[in-house]
């Protein structure tokens, strides 16, 4: 654990300035020019794998959708659009689009297309 200063004097007279601006924590560049988040796609064969789940949420099920190729905006626009397909809620966590429901059929569906290579997994 760091020490606590113990006056003013101990900071150097700085406590507190905005005249670097928003800097990214990972590289320390401005927002604008930062070059650590840069679109990468995920590692992965390229198909996006659907299943039905309830194991630890309480008896609910949800679907996820795991391994599509798409950076994290892109990605973040297509559980939007496949939220509103079924007409249900959902998140991204992780990569992991979860929609709330057991819709793996429609999902499959709609992944097929927009022009991914989807298949059911899991039982």
């Amino acid at each position: 654990m760091a020490k606590k200063a113990a006056s003013f004097a101990a900071l150097g007279g700085l406590v507190f300035s905005t005249d670097a601006g928003r800097h990214c924590p990972d590289c320390s560049q401005p927002v604008a020019a930062c070059i650590c988040k840069q679109t990468v796609l995920p590692a992965g064969d390229g198909i996006a794998r659907v299943r039905r789940e309830s194991k630890g949420r309480g008896g609910k099920t949800v679907t996820t959708i795991t391994g599509v190729p798409l950076a994290e905006d892109a990605l973040k626009e297509l559980a939007t659009t496949l939220k509103k397909r079924c007409g249900t809620g959902g998140a991204l966590k992780d990569g992991v689009i979860e929609i709330q429901g057991d819709h793996v059929e429609l999902l499959l569906a709609e992944l097929l297309k927009h022009g991914f290579k989807a298949k059911k997994s899991g039982g």
